[in-house]
C-alpha cells in the first residue's frame, strides 16, 4: 500500500535532515513548518520537542516518536520499496506516520504528536518534559513495531560510569595497569550479574555489557580509566538493588580510586494487551488485512517514561523491521509505511467511540 505522494515527501524530507541526539534542532523547526502548513497547531515546547495538535475534543491522544538519532551518516536514497537513510527506521518512520494519520481530524477527537528530542541519550529530555503534562486518554510512542505488531512491554535499563585514577606508575612497575585494573572490575561486575541471567526467554533475563571502556589516559601525574556498563532490566529486578550494588564498587581499592556515577535508569515497563487502545490497533489492524502480533522487546524506548507517569493505556508502534536499528543498512518498507498510517487513521477513529 503506497503512501501518498505528500506523505513520503513527508518521510523523506525529515530522513534528510541530520538530527543526532542532542542536535535536532534543525528537523524539529522543519517538521514544525510542515506539521503547521497540514492545519496542526504546531510549535517547540521548552524541551526543544515539535509540539503539534489537531482537533477538538474530550478525548486526548498523544502520538510521540523521537525525532533524535544515533550517529552514521547515511545517504538517503528511495530503492525500490525501501527509503534507506539514518532515522529511517527509528523513529522518523514512525514519527512521520504519526503526522500523515492524524493531519485529517476525527470529530471529537483531539490529538497531540510529538516530534522528542534526546531519546537516544541517556537524559531522554523531550519525553521526560512531557510527561509533567497532563495524562491524556491513550499515548502511542512511535517505535518500529512492523505495521501488523503492537510493543507492550520493555526491559528496563541502568547505564553506570565507573571512573578509575591513581598516580601514574613508571611503566615496568610491578603490578596491574589501571587498564587491566577496570577490566579486573568489570568482569567482578559481570560475574555479580550472571546468578540473574537465568531465564527461558530473552525477555526475562538480565543483561550486563560492557559498552565502552577508555584506558590508560593520563597527564604524567595521574593516570585514569573509563567504563561505561549497560544493564537491560527484566520486570521482577529491582533497579535501586542493582545501582546501590554498583555504587558499592566506589571508594578506594588499594592505590586507585574508584568513582560510580549513574547515567541513565528507567524501570522495566509492560501494559494490558487487552488494554482499550490494544483492542483498537488490533481491530485497525485486522481491517486492513493483518493479524496482529504483541511484542517485548529487550531495549528501552520513551514508554518505560511516560507509562509510569500517565498510568493511561499505551503501546509503541510503527513502521520498520527494528533489526535495521542503529546499523548502516538503516532502511524502512515504503509500503509498511503506507499500512502503518491507514492503521493508525483506524486507531483514532476508533477514539472516538470513547465519547459519551
Amino acid at each position: 500500500m503506497r503512501p501518498s505522494d505528500p506523505d513520503l515527501a513527508l518521510l523523506r524530507g525529515l530522513v534528510e535532515i541530520p538530527s543526532v541526539s542532542r542536535r535536532e534542532g534543525d528537523a524539529v523547526e522543519w517538521l514544525v513548518a510542515r506539521m503547521n502548513e497540514r492545519g496542526f497547531r504546531a510549535t517547540v515546547d521548552d524541551a526543544g520537542n515539535a509540539v503539534a495538535e489537531i482537533g477538538e475534543g474530550p478525548v486526548h491522544v498523544v502520538l510521540l516518536g523521537h525525532i533524535d538519532t544515533v550517529p552514521g551518516e547515511i545517504p538517503v536514497r528511495i530503492e525500490g520499496d525501501e527509503l534507506v537513510g539514518r532515522g529511517a527506521v527509528d523513529a522518523k518512520g514512525p514519527l512521520a506516520a504519526f503526522v500523515a494519520a492524524a493531519t485529517e481530524p476525527v470529530a471529537g477527537v483531539r490529538v497531540t504528536v510529538v516530534g522528542a528530542v534526546e531519546e537516544e541519550s541517556p537524559t531522554s529530555k523531550g519525553a521526560r518534559y512531557r510527561a509533567t503534562q497532563t495524562a491524556p486518554d491513550w499515548c502511542v510512542i512511535g517505535e518500529p513495531s512492523g505495521w501488523d505488531a503492537v510493543t507492550v512491554a520493555y526491559k528496563g535499563r541502568l547505564t553506570l560510569d565507573v571512573a578509575l585514577s591513581r598516580e601514574a606508575r613508571h611503566g615496568p612497575a610491578p603490578g596491574p595497569t589501571i587498564a587491566e585494573e577496570a577490566l579486573g572490575l568489570w568482569e567482578r561486575v559481570r560475574e555479580s550479574s550472571t546468578p540473574r541471567t537465568s531465564g527461558a526467554r530473552s525477555f526475562d533475563r538480565l543483561d550486563c555489557r560492557l559498552e565502552g571502556i577508555e584506558a590508560g589516559v593520563g597527564d604524567g601525574l595521574v593516570e585514569r580509566a573509563q567504563l561505561r556498563i549497560g544493564y537491560r532490566v527484566p520486570p521482577g529486578i529491582d533497579l535501586g538493588e542493582l545501582e546501590r550494588a554498583a555504587a558499592s564498587l566506589g571508594g578506594r581499592d588499594g592505590d586507585t580510586r574508584v568513582v560510580v556515577t549513574t547515567q541513565g535508569k528507567e524501570d522495566p515497563v509492560r501494559t494490558a494487551r487487552t488494554s482499550p487502545l490494544a483492542r483498537a490497533f488490533a481491530r485497525a489492524i485486522a481491517a486492513a488485512g493483518g493479524q496482529t502480533a504483541f511484542k517485548e522487546k529487550s531495549g528501552t524506548s520513551d514508554m518505560n517514561i511516560l507509562f509510569p507517569a500517565w498510568r493511561c493505556p499505551t503501546v509503541a508502534y510503527g513502521p520498520g523491521d527494528s533489526r535495521y536499528d542503529h546499523t548502516p543498512i538503516e532502511r524502512l518498507s515504503i509500503s509498511d509505511f503506507g499500512r502503518s498510517i491507514t492503521v493508525l487513521k483506524g486507531v483514532l477513529s476508533r477514539a472516538s467511540d470513547r465519547i459519551i
